[in-house]
């Protein structure tokens, strides 16, 4: 049995290479992102490193917990005057995307596996979110910033996309074990959770302001523990009262980061650091989750429905959802070719291992080859696709500038 002096010397080593992993992903033009779930791989059980892991419990509670403490960070680094004019285009992409990307993928997983119905939905609902944030990470290491209005398009969308998808899962999952469950109750669970989440994330949010106000802490190095601890609050309060708790923290993040308040710079990039902390976590325990002699079973079906999901359900989902929208079909495009799949459709896949949904091993390696897949195409050809439909900073053109009515 593994000491705790190996066990740590294990998870330094591991947070060492991801880093050195992170800086080399600029001079390989790849994600970082793929390079941390392929160091989970191979410090795995079928890796060199040989690191027996297989709980599928354990793999979800950090993954819920990265992704609390990314959506918060998220929403503080979201500035609301810049975000309110592309309100609605971010959450047509959250709402009708997600479910327009669901259905899509359902209907072919259901032609291409012959699931059951619930089934071939249930991974559509998984797949159905994009990963804006390593989209920026991939703009940010080859400096391309996008322009100030398509990133903000995607970041509302990044921080509101993954709990729709996340409830669509979970209640598909319902669907799935429980057949005595309707869609209708589905619906209005929906209302529930959407509701009580933004409720909850609004108030609790200003809240967290007004105590660290009123507390004045003597030292500031204390914040950041304030902060930690009004997360979890947010998010267990709101999620055991019936309310999405990820929209919560991302809503309370969005609150508290446009607001002032004593010691803000320290809370911001304290945050930013855990993030990507919580970031490089998860990617490593979602790699060391798999098994890659599983995979190429379903690699052929995974490649597929990559293809399937950049070529037609995410384009497809696009026109639908930003059809009113004023922007250029170039920025479009580009949206569209950022639908890049990161780590929580591989969290959510765990969901359906937890539930004891039939399909659930095939599920979580069709979902793994798939995210690996999104990476290699659309992650390592993203500068290349903004710079050729000139959405980068500097280049936007006399079209564009009418789409924005400006």
């Amino acid at each position: 049995m593994a000491t705790n002096e190996y066990l740590l010397l294990v998870a330094g080593i591991l947070l060492l290479l991801a880093a050195l992993a992170s800086k080399a992903s600029t001079r390989l033009g790849v994600p970082a992102l793929l390079l941390f779930l392929l160091l989970g791989m191979l410090a795995g059980s079928e890796g060199i490193g040989g690191i027996a892991f297989d709980d599928a419990r354990l793999a979800q509670l950090l993954g819920t917990i990265a992704l609390i403490f990314i959506l918060f960070a998220g929403g503080l680094e979201t500035p609301w005057a810049a975000v309110r004019p592309v309100l609605w285009s971010g959450l047509a992409l959250s709402t009708v995307g997600v479910l327009v990307t669901t259905a899509l993928v359902g209907g072919f997983v259901l032609a291409a596996l012959r699931y059951s119905w619930e089934e071939s939905l249930l991974v559509g609902a998984i797949v159905s979110s994009a990963d804006a944030a390593a989209v920026f990470s991939v703009m940010r290491a080859q400096r391309h910033p996008l322009q100030p209005r398509l990133f903000r398009v995607l970041q509302l969308e990044a921080g509101t996309n993954d709990p729709m998808a996340i409830f669509l899962t979970i209640g598909l999952t319902q669907l799935v074990v429980d057949p005595a469950t309707t869609i209708d109750r589905v619906a209005l669970l929906f209302v529930q959770q959407m509701a009580l989440g933004a409720l909850g994330g609004l108030s609790l949010g200003l809240g967290l302001q007004w105590l660290i106000e009123r507390l004045r802490l003597e030292t500031v190095g204390l914040l950041p523990v304030l902060t930690i601890a009004a997360v979890l609050v947010i998010y267990g309060a709101t999620a055991s009262l019936g309310g999405s708790g990820f929209l919560a923290v991302f809503i309370a993040g969005l609150a508290l980061g446009n607001r002032d308040f004593a010691g803000k710079l320290t809370v911001l990039d304290f945050h930013e650091g855990l993030a990507t902390l919580m970031e490089i976590l998860m990617f490593l325990t979602l790699g060391l989750l798999v098994f890659p002699s599983h995979l190429p079973a379903l690699f052929g079906v995974g490649l597929l429905m990559t293809l399937f999901l950049i070529v037609l359900a995410r384009p497809i989902s696009i026109l639908l959802s930003l059809a009113v929208a004023r922007m250029s079909v170039r920025e479009k495009a580009f949206i569209s070719w950022a639908g890049l799949r990161g780590a929580v459709p591989i969290v959510l896949a765990t969901f359906p291992l937890l539930a004891g949904v039939r399909q659930a091993e095939s599920i979580f390696d069709l979902v793994f080859v798939t995210v690996l897949a999104s990476v290699l195409v659309q992650g390592t050809s993203i500068p290349l696709v903004a710079r050729w439909l000139r959405v980068t900073v500097g280049t936007e053109t006399h079209d564009d500038r009418r789409a924005a009515g400006v």
